[in-house]
């Protein structure tokens, strides 16, 4: 298989238009003229992805306060998104992206290595597209735990 083609700084944000937990469609064209984070994780409710969750939660105020929207995306559907989000408090929206159409359409979504093994699935990544619509920042295989803080030391958060 061919590795997955990854978005590079400077590229046209792909756009999309999902489901949230409520079923409610979500566009990338709704944040026009805001930056907003935008992350892929592989599951809701999972011990790596609900750190992450946690801790974009636990950054929001201060990434909103920097004129940052945050945005999770998971190939879970809707009704997992629901459950996830009102058992960890969670005030972003998290979409629904089960066929992994925009996961792949952003590069994260193909082969990756894990426990020694090459398989196929989610690759853990975060972007940050600007008011533009462009990517200001592309992180694949990032960490589930520290990763949020690294971002806000990037962004200078």
């Amino acid at each position: 298989m061919p590795p997955t083609p990854r978005l590079e700084v400077g590229a046209t944000a792909p756009a999309f238009s999902l489901p949230d937990a409520d079923g409610n469609i979500v566009k990338l064209s709704d944040y026009k003229g805001r930056k907003v984070i935008v992350y892929f994780y592989p599951a809701a409710s999972t011990p790596g992805c609900t750190k992450q969750a946690c801790d974009f939660r636990d950054s929001l105020a201060e990434l909103n306060g920097a004129g940052l929207d945050v945005i999770g995306i998971s190939p879970d559907k809707p009704e997992k998104l629901a459950k996830f989000r009102d058992n960890e408090g969670l005030t972003f929206p998290l979409l629904s992206d089960p066929d992994r159409k925009v996961l792949t359409e952003w590069g994260a979504y193909g082969e990756k290595t894990m426990y020694g093994k090459t398989v196929q699935g989610v690759i853990r990544s975060t972007f940050v597209v600007d008011e533009k619509g462009k990517i200001a920042v592309a992180q694949y295989n990032v960490r589930a735990t520290g990763h949020v803080a690294k971002l806000r030391r990037d962004l200078s958060v």
